[in-house]
């Protein structure tokens, strides 16, 4: 049955980096993938183009798709809209919102060829292998009543920090099962000393722990996790958390593999449709300057890949594929160093795409 994949180029270097997925999923047609691509704007360009930064159109396509790629949205150029609802960042989060993707999956794995390029001794990173298990749709980004209000002659802004028994449970089954499919270690980071909220995450994570006595379950405040990320990190197997703490911890956690430039990421919803996206933003700073590393972009594919379209071995291709491009020395330039050849955005692709071919089925 022919799969429908959706390219969403999105803005700064966004649409750069999917061009070289598009090449990618091509090749992998070539290989035998039934699969149907289409594009659509979205973020700041659709909002350029259509006043929104969801178009209808777009959110339509995305509806009847199996898989989302998308490049990356936002930047200074739509800063000072005052309309909230119009900034490019709606786009993603009303893609989020419609096709209930509740689940982000952020790996933090370095390739050995970038121990030296962590922002850590290489002994502490070599052999860094993370799953950030990230819920997406629930607690302070989406919680209601929110605003800025005037509150004894001066402004006040306030957000809901909520999740519910249901939205916790949802993600930390997602979270269980990721263990018992790794290490068997899931590690719930929450902050339930002092948020209620947080206090109910890690009741709903121990009521499910006896579902799976094959993973150790075990609790960390997030100030804790933060600094044990950069102090032992490979003590982490697979995290949960909610949006907020997810948000901040990947980040960090990307950096600890050489740059943020290498992870993909997948946000699931319960039929495990999901949209496919690397880690890093829009980076406007490098647009248009075949600056841009696309291999989180072309390893966002491999999980496409696996966890939607479920053709494992062509993503084990994709990700082989890269890791021969990293052994021959290519790297951009969040990456290259004396000892290692620069080359742009294209050349990285080529280079990719001459690797995948060269695999044999």
């Amino acid at each position: 049955m022919t799969r429908k994949v959706l390219l969403l180029p999105g803005d700064g270097i966004g649409p750069e980096i999917t061009a070289q997925a598009a090449r990618l999923l091509d090749a992998c047609r070539k290989a035998g993938l039934d699969i149907e691509i289409e594009e659509a704007p979205v973020g700041g360009a659709a909002y350029d183009a259509h006043g929104e930064p969801l178009p209808a159109a777009t959110l339509e396509k995305a509806k009847t798709a199996d898989a989302l790629l998308l490049g990356a949205v936002g930047g200074p150029k739509w800063d000072a809209l005052e309309d909230r609802a119009k900034r490019p960042e709606q786009g993603l989060l009303g893609l989020r919102k419609h096709l209930g993707l509740f689940g982000n999956l952020r790996p933090a794995l370095l390739y050995p060829q970038l121990a030296g390029a962590s922002s850590l001794k290489p002994d502490l990173v070599s052999g860094l292998d993370i799953m950030i298990v990230r819920e997406l749709t629930g607690g302070i980004y989406f919680g209601q009543p929110r605003g800025i209000e005037e509150r004894g002659g001066e402004r006040v802004g306030y957000n809901t920090y909520v999740y519910s028994e249901s939205e916790i449970e949802r993600i930390g089954r997602v979270a269980f099962e990721m263990a018992q499919k790794r290490g068997g270690k899931l590690c719930s980071v929450d902050k339930a000393n002092v948020l209620e909220a947080t206090m109910l995450w890690r009741e709903v994570m121990e009521r499910l722990a006896p579902e799976y006595p094959d993973v150790a379950l075990s609790h960390m405040y997030v100030d804790n996790a933060a600094m044990q990320l950069v102090r032992a990190p490979k003590q982490f197997d697979v995290v949960v958390t909610g949006n907020m703490f997810g948000d901040i911890l990947s980040d960090a956690a990307a950096m600890l593999t050489g740059s943020i430039g290498m992870l993909p990421s997948a946000s699931l919803n319960a039929s495990g449709r999901g949209m496919f996206e690397p880690c890093h933003g829009s980076a406007p700073d490098i647009a248009g300057k075949d600056m841009a590393n696309p291999l989180a972009m072309m390893l966002s594919v491999a999980m496409m890949l696996r966890y939607s379209l479920d053709e494992n071995a062509l993503a084990e291709r994709i990700e082989k594929a890269v890791g021969q491009v990293l052994d021959d020395g290519l790297r951009t330039a969040d990456l290259a160093d004396d000892s290692s050849q620069a080359v742009g955005t294209r050349a990285m692709g080529d280079a990719v795409l001459e690797a995948f071919i060269r695999q044999t089925p």
